[in-house]
């Protein structure tokens, strides 16, 4: 059957089980309060904080649904909004406590994956396997870092 799915459905497939499995072991730590929406908008906040609409276009969704999952952030401790240093009018989201202390679990979760996926490919393919994505990103992913 793996034969008769297209290359982006395999990728998405495991990108899944992967996200799937990081918030089961949010929520085993005790983050229970989160949901994979929320996770996923979470996610594309940067270091210096992200303005609303540029989460909402990152992740794919109405600005307005966007600034709801932000407020259910904000409300739980995950994020916070501040004022853009570069503009008093506009407002950033940053990473709270919350979402601070939550990191740590996300990034072992993500470790594991990787050593499982690694043990079960070996590493010569893990290794092509990266090497392919950070290639396919070059023209798949408007927001990478200038650079990458």
């Amino acid at each position: 059957m793996a034969d008769d799915l297209n290359t982006a459905l395999l990728m998405f497939i495991a990108a899944r089980s992967a996200e799937n499995r990081i918030l089961a072991a949010l929520r085993r730590a005790g983050y229970d309060d989160i949901t994979l929406a929320q996770a996923r908008v979470a996610a594309r906040i940067g270091p210096d904080g992200t303005r609303l609409t540029d989460l909402a276009e990152q992740a794919q969704v109405a600005k307005q649904t966007a600034s709801f999952l932000v407020d259910q952030l904000e409300r739980a401790g995950y994020v916070e909004r501040t004022v853009d240093p570069t503009d008093a009018r506009a407002r950033l989201v940053r990473i709270a406590r919350r979402g601070t202390e939550a990191l740590p679990v996300a990034r072992t979760e993500e470790a594991r994956i990787e050593a499982e996926w690694t043990e079960h490919l070996g590493v010569r393919r893990m290794k092509q396997l990266r090497e392919a994505l950070t290639l396919l990103r070059e023209i798949t992913d408007p927001y990478r870092p200038t650079g990458a």
